[in-house]
């Protein structure tokens, strides 16, 4: 049914104001009438009209390099729009991508913040420092590997954040313990081992690997790696130091150029691990830890549970919820080991 314009509707008020003021009989209908066309003029006033609303606005902001952006915003995506069902076909991603540079990270996030943004979603422990700093206010959901949130007071309790900050952590520090447990089954001999660490996400990872090589009588050799252009120099200092294994800690560096730290650790023949799947996928010799992918995926869940009225301070700080044991036969073979049956049992996949 159409309403009538503001302008009849109120020449219609005034009308049956004056009758009343003049005491012509009004009909008790009538005086229902006054209020509700009142009412009715209110509603569809256009100054008083609801506005539709805005489609909502994200940003995007990560270490990693461009070239391995799209996949991981595109999951990310997909958990928006599932959270937000109806209204997720309208939505404005707003990207700032570091590529590998961590210092460009807090001015990329002013920028998003600048941009008024309605929520921030930040990826790795330097994107989402940056993004705390930026503004205390902004809905911020972070994706964080490395730190412990209680710790590092993003956050007051993994049940109930309490501030403006949320999202999935991954801060289990026994791992980094498992990854080497894990390489040497793969490699019995190992005696030497590179570990590289990126001092921006913390030291939580490491202390738990230097607190059992010890036990394992592996001498640890830790090289610093800070961006991605370091990564090849890190391979060179491992070659140095005579090093017969390579750990790789979590670290968005790492995580962004999988494909290129296999293929340097198989031409320096040293057996590695790495959290990410796609690094034993492509070449490396053994994974262990989350799909990368899908917690792109569950980080935009939230991020859509947020948008759709939900406070950071009352969304629970989730965490992976699968890990993968992937070993890659093929690497095995070029670099002469025998992976142990037990080993390949509780591998999820085994790559001929």
């Amino acid at each position: 049914m159409d309403l009538p314009n503001t302008e009849a509707v109120g020449a219609i008020v005034a009308l049956l104001l004056a009758r009343t003021k003049r005491g012509d009989g009004m009909k008790p209908w009538a005086r229902l009438v006054v209020p509700l066309c009142i009412a009715v003029a209110w509603v569809h006033s256009p100054a008083l009209a609801q506005q539709p609303a805005k489609d909502p606005r994200i940003g995007f902001l990560w270490s990693g390099v461009a070239e391995a952006a799209a996949v991981r915003m595109n999951a990310f995506l997909e958990g928006v729009r599932g959270a937000l069902r109806a209204q997720g076909d309208h939505i404005e991603l707003v990207a700032r991508i570091a590529d590998g540079n961590q210092a460009r990270l807090p001015t990329l996030a002013a920028e998003l913040v600048a941009g008024k943004v309605d929520v921030l979603f930040a990826a790795g422990p330097a994107a989402v420092r940056a993004a705390r700093a930026a503004s205390p206010s902004v809905p911020i959901v972070a994706l964080d590997l490395e730190t412990d949130p209680i710790e590092a007071g993003l956050i007051a309790g993994l049940s109930h954040p309490g501030g403006n900050l949320t999202g999935v952590f991954f801060d289990f520090p026994d791992f980094g313990a498992k990854w080497l447990q894990l390489l040497r089954d793969a490699a019995p001999k190992l005696s030497r081992l590179a570990v590289f660490w990126d001092p921006s996400t913390g030291p939580m990872q490491l202390k738990a690997v230097e607190a059992v090589a010890g036990s394992m009588d592996v001498h640890l050799s830790v090289i610093e790696v800070i961006d991605v252009g370091n990564i090849e120099e890190a391979f060179r200092t491992a070659a140095k130091q005579k090093v017969d294994g390579l750990l790789v800690l979590s670290s968005p560096i790492f995580g962004s150029s999988p494909a290129m730290i296999a293929d340097l650790a198989l031409r320096d023949r040293l057996p590695a691990i790495m959290l990410f799947p796609e690094f034993a996928q492509t070449g490396g010799l053994l994974a262990y830890g989350p799909n990368l992918i899908d917690l792109f995926r569950q980080s935009g869940t939230m991020t859509g549970k947020v948008l759709a009225g939900t406070a950071p301070a009352d969304l629970p700080v989730e965490r992976p919820a699968r890990f993968q044991l992937i070993v890659n036969l093929r690497t095995a073979r070029t670099l002469g080991l025998d992976i142990p049956p037990s080993l390949l049992i509780r591998a999820d996949q085994v790559i001929e």
